[in-house]
């Protein structure tokens, strides 16, 4: 059974038709990802998806639970994380810090208890923080447990902002264009990554991504869309030979 379902997806501003009804499925386990040339309509949909934009029309199912109307912040608490093409952390506040606040979704203390600091919040700290730290070791970075965001490099805050969407424990990670900014070596090192992400955790990965490289290296299936609409679905090889998707790229 598909982890996730899109049925006939669309949204209009105004007169225009970002997304078009689109309809694809994701199985759990895999890597799925967006392929388009600019204006195709990719992070739209991710917005749909991550409930940041609300549908004209269409079905958004997870885990068969309708999720098309729900509000963007009861997402991360199904199971949905996300990271952002332009990053969204908090420049000064640390690498550590961060992390713990991808945590959110786990916390189950209330005001009264957490002012009394319980051993039910102290227990509860001490997992998150475990959780946490797990997740620093897994992506390589101890160096910067304590640095500050703004002090780092592009290509650390890239890898901090997808330690932070893990430390929520997903079922489901959005990744929004993960090469982005990134040089060859990083690339490398993401696909490594989203590789781990799938095999070592089970998570099921949904992407949007240009980089044909990277998409080439993680994906189970791809998804090619143009002016909102799905060209076709199939292997990497099988959509990067499509002639429309050809023509889409290349024009014609």
């Amino acid at each position: 059974m598909a982890i996730f379902q899109a049925r006939d997806v669309a949204i209009k501003f105004g007169r225009i038709s970002a997304v078009d009804g689109v309809t694809f499925d994701i199985e759990p386990g895999t890597v799925f990802t967006i392929i388009g040339p600019n204006g195709a309509g990719k992070t739209t949909l991710f917005n749909l998806i991550s409930r940041l934009y609300d549908t004209s029309a269409g079905t958004l199912t997870f885990e068969g639970r309708d999720i098309t109307n729900l509000p963007a912040h009861s997402i991360a608490g199904l199971g949905i994380a996300r990271t952002f093409q332009n990053l969204e952390l908090f420049d000064h506040a640390t690498v550590l810090q961060n992390l713990l606040l991808g945590r959110h979704a786990h916390t189950r203390s209330n005001l009264v208890a957490e002012l009394l600091f319980l051993g039910s919040v102290r227990r509860e700290e001490l997992a998150h923080r475990e959780k946490v730290e797990e997740v620093i070791d897994f992506l390589n970075l101890h160096k910067y447990r304590d640095s500050m965001i703004v002090n780092l490099p592009y290509g650390v805050r890239k890898v901090v902002e997808l330690a932070r969407a893990l430390c929520s424990e997903p079922k489901l990670l959005l990744l929004d264009e993960p090469s982005s900014g990134l040089n060859t070596e990083e690339t490398g090192e993401m696909a490594f990554w989203i590789h781990d992400i799938r095999d070592r955790y089970g998570i099921t990965v949904l992407m949007v991504e240009h980089d044909m490289g990277l998409v080439n290296r993680v994906s189970d299936k791809v998804l090619a869309l143009n002016y909102g609409r799905v060209i076709t679905i199939g292997t990497a090889a099988q959509v990067q030979s499509h002639p429309e998707v050809i023509t889409a790229y290349l024009g014609g």
